[in-house]
């Protein structure tokens, strides 16, 4: 095949490629399959992939990746603007705290579990999520105190 014309099939394939993507999209989402969604920060894709994705949702389901705080204080001062930042990220998702159905909590050190207990109560409403709280082994990275996940429903 003479090299224009597999220049004309390959931009013609990878057009072909893109509508049935876009089109298949479409179906799922008429016909009630869960679609992958990305939630970038700003709206807007970055250029380079990123090694991992803050915000997802799927189906019902939105996923926050650890947040932590990166800026010297105690265990509540960290607690609060971590949950402070889920919060934000769950509303611009479309969800809220009381919406959270699991967390994960991770600690720097597990003496900063009482204190992080007491910032954390009623943060997601009078029906608090599952809950799994470990202290990490070699830290946090970043240096925070606490880092946070959860899984929340739409």
């Amino acid at each position: 095949m003479a090299k224009a014309n597999r220049r004309a099939f390959v931009t013609g394939a990878s057009a072909a490629l893109a509508v049935t993507a876009t089109a298949a999209a479409a179906r799922a989402q008429e016909t009630g399959k869960p679609v992958k969604k990305v939630h970038w920060k700003d709206v807007k894709r970055p250029e380079k992939t990123p090694l991992f994705s803050g915000v997802t949702s799927y189906g019902g389901l939105v996923f926050i990746a650890g947040v932590g705080a990166h800026f010297e204080g105690d265990i509540k001062a960290h607690t609060k603007h971590v949950l402070d930042e889920i919060q934000k990220k769950l509303e611009e998702a479309g969800s809220s705290m009381e919406k959270v159905l699991k967390v994960n909590v991770y600690l720097n050190d597990l003496k900063d579990y009482k204190a992080m207990n007491e910032e954390l109560l009623g943060r997601f409403g009078p029906e608090p999520p599952v809950r799994t709280t470990i202290a990490a082994a070699g830290g946090i990275p970043g240096n925070s105190l606490v880092e946070i996940d959860c899984i929340a429903t739409l």
